[in-house]
């Protein structure tokens, strides 16, 4: 399965419209109905073919590229890489605290 060259903000902003729940192919329908790019529509098809609750669950499931929406460092996504995260969660949604060095320098 691949990623789709998008972002999940812009994936999430197709199904602006969309009454949850809803399923794959309501998700499908309400994108194409918002004229959602092919990249967006790729990625929607993607996902599990099953209900979603919310737009969270939604942002979720679908396969993006794992820094596209992201502003984190290299010393961050290495973080994420070392730590656990919950039970079937993309390594990328995994949250992870920007390290002392970047705090420091961020202030």
């Amino acid at each position: 399965m691949s990623t789709a060259h998008t972002t999940v903000d812009q994936v999430l902003a197709a199904l602006g419209d969309v009454d949850f729940p809803a399923d794959k192919d309501e998700l499908m329908r309400a994108a194409s109905e918002a004229g959602a790019s092919g990249e967006v529509r790729v990625a929607l098809r993607g996902i599990p073919p099953e209900e979603y609750a919310n737009r969270e669950e939604v942002a979720r499931s679908v396969r993006v590229d794992p820094d596209s929406d992201l502003d984190l460092s290299p010393a961050q996504r290495a973080e994420q890489a070392r730590l656990g995260g919950k039970h079937r969660q993309s390594e990328h949604l995994r949250e992870v605290p920007k390290p002392p060095v970047e705090d420091e320098l961020d202030r």
